[in-house]
């Protein structure tokens, strides 16, 4: 079981998450997580730094961690094999350190530079051939590919990645669970009720998977966590991800707009959507669940703060020794 840090672009500019990363490895997280969004999730205090320039600098200063999205979308803005393109770049500035994680996304993505944002169909179509595409040109492939979406014309990787890049997929629901088993290689979740996840997206997307005749694909579970004494620390920790409850948010373009629907909204409401602790005994118990219930393969922490340097050196210290051992 490996225990990774969320670097969260939409919070910090990407010199600060820089550091943030580095400082992760130095007290022994195993992963490096970055974001990816054009727009961030408020327009306050906010930042939206380009995550796959991040990743070269990280993998630049970093030795041992392994660097991945939590989640990159391949269907508008970026097309498919631009991905792989970036994928097996930051591939090998790491040495064989990186895994993609892939997702359908939000508007924030691609609706600022004047994409659409169609229904959950059309994007899980996109997603079925954004795979193909990925797979095929990480397999060494020059690919001649004309899906509805997609089109490809003697394309190839001539930077092809170190090994083998697992492919995860991020999956809320049964749906988008049954088709990451049978067209990821892994699935990333994020879990609130360990007993709703194993049953609505572990178990169906262990059945795709089984039917593949695949049972070692990894699993990574992600629960968000504020670390505060008080609701008005909660708040000020929160306060560049506040939008990120607000209704409407999947369609969402203006970030300003997202600030003024979250700022509408009962403090104590967007409050409770999230957990929150107050020191590292209630840290380890908000995500041992993710440990012994669900059993992750990764176990995402996201922690927002009022002061990230010294949540991650307090998670790496207190936390994660105990989280190991609680996960054998």
């Amino acid at each position: 079981m490996k225990f990774g840090w969320l670097s969260s672009h939409e919070s910090y500019q990407p010199e600060v998450l820089v550091d943030q990363a580095v400082l992760a490895e130095e007290v022994g997280f195993d992963v490096i997580l970055g974001s990816d969004h054009f727009h961030p999730w408020v327009d306050e205090n906010s930042a939206s730094g380009f995550v796959w320039s991040w990743f070269g600098a990280v993998a630049a200063r970093t030795e041992r961690v392994e660097l991945a999205t939590s989640v990159t979308c391949p269907l508008f803005h970026y097309h498919p094999a631009l991905i792989a393109q970036a994928a097996a770049t930051v591939d090998r500035l790491s040495n064989g350190r990186f895994l993609l994680g892939v997702g359908t996304g939000e508007n924030i993505n691609g609706g600022p530079m004047g994409f659409p944002f169609p229904g959950y169909k059309e994007r899980i179509a996109r997603m079925a051939e954004a795979l193909e595409i990925i797979h095929r040109l990480f397999d060494g492939e020059k690919l001649d590919f004309a899906g509805e979406f997609y089109t490809t014309d003697k394309a190839k990787l001539y930077s092809p990645p170190v090994g083998e890049i697992p492919v995860l997929m991020a999956a809320g629901g049964p749906k988008s669970a049954a088709f990451a088993g049978a067209n990821a290689g892994g699935l990333i979740t994020s879990v609130k009720d360990p007993a709703e996840t194993m049953e609505r997206v572990i178990g169906p997307y262990r059945d795709a998977m089984e039917a593949r005749g695949k049972t070692d694909a990894p699993i990574m579970a992600t629960r968000w966590v504020v670390l505060a004494e008080h609701d008005d620390e909660a708040w000020e920790a929160l306060d560049t991800m506040r939008g990120l409850r607000a209704p409407g948010r999947l369609q969402a373009v203006d970030p300003m707009q997202l600030r003024i629907e979250a700022d509408s909204m009962d403090r104590a409401d967007i409050l409770s959507r999230y957990t929150i602790v107050n020191d590292p005994e209630e840290i380890i118990e908000a995500y041992r669940p993710l440990v012994t219930d669900v059993g992750a393969d990764y176990v995402a922490i996201q922690v927002a703060s009022t002061d990230p340097a010294a949540t991650i050196e307090l998670v790496g210290r207190d936390v994660l020794p105990a989280l190991r051992e609680l996960g054998g």
